[in-house]
């Protein structure tokens, strides 16, 4: 769609993440997916993770799509409608094991944190580049260093001055954090990738994921023209014209004076 491809075409010109933003669309039937969508199980022959979907659709250029049927994480199947958990007690055991909580109350309130989605389990979740999508987004992911976000921020906040939030477990970050927090609150949020992301995701030391929704990415645009046209912008522009301090006490025009040295 045209309206996507020139977003994205502008966040790579204001941003110039290094790799391409994701479109996230939720679908209730295969029979809307795009042309060439990848299966993790059918056409990779493995379950994954969705935020490895996220990864090939920015690293690839992929469209990827996950079901029921596609989903090796549990968390993720959880949160998002797919198998929810009928019995806590497991997930209670899995963090006290890995010292994510230091006894059942706190586990339990890791638990209670996560955002849930509720649109049933034949929910079909797809990734492809913002860029190349062909069916309107409901929520946008664009990986970026902090620098980049600082610039995503202040696109964020351009339209009506509301800082962004996030909710940083380490945990369930991009699929939930990020995706499920955007689309249910309608506003952007930063997101800390968590350790899903980087083991499995590929998501690097230096990157931060900002979570966009739809509706909210015209405004973040605007805002990033905007302040880009008054200089302030990506690559950032520093400040170079001013006299260096050097390692020498006397001016420097008396440097040249000085004796030869009898070394």
């Amino acid at each position: 769609m045209e309206k996507w491809a020139l977003l994205g075409e502008k966040i790579r010109k204001y941003v110039n993440p290094q790799t391409f933003a994701v479109s996230v669309s939720f679908l209730q039937s295969d029979e809307q997916l795009p042309e060439r969508t990848k299966r993790p199980m059918k056409d990779l022959g493995v379950l994954m993770a969705p935020c490895q979907g996220a990864g090939m659709a920015r690293r690839y250029g992929w469209t990827v799509a996950f079901g029921p049927e596609d989903v090796g994480c549990g968390i993720a199947a959880h949160t998002y409608g797919w198998d929810r958990l009928a019995d806590e007690t497991g997930a209670i055991d899995f963090l006290l094991r890995m010292n994510y909580a230091s006894d059942e109350e706190a586990a339990q309130g890791v638990l209670k944190g996560f955002r849930m989605l509720d649109m049933g389990k034949d929910l079909q979740v797809v990734y492809t580049p913002l860029e190349r999508t062909s069916r309107e987004p409901h929520v946008v992911l664009v990986y970026v260093d902090p620098a980049q976000m600082m610039r995503l921020i202040h696109g964020a906040t351009f339209r009506d001055g509301t800082p962004v939030t996030g909710s940083f477990s380490g945990r369930a970050a991009s699929c939930t954090e990020g995706v499920l927090g955007a689309y249910l609150d309608g506003e952007c949020k930063v997101v800390v990738p968590g350790n899903g992301d980087r083991v499995w995701a590929g998501c690097q030391d230096h990157e931060m994921i900002m979570a966009i929704p739809s509706g909210k990415l015209t405004d973040v645009v605007e805002g990033l023209e905007k302040s880009h046209q008054k200089g302030v912008r990506y690559p950032i522009p520093t400040y170079l014209r001013y006299r260096p301090e050097v390692a020498f006490s006397i001016p420097l025009s008396d440097i040249f004076k000085l004796p030869p040295s009898k070394e």
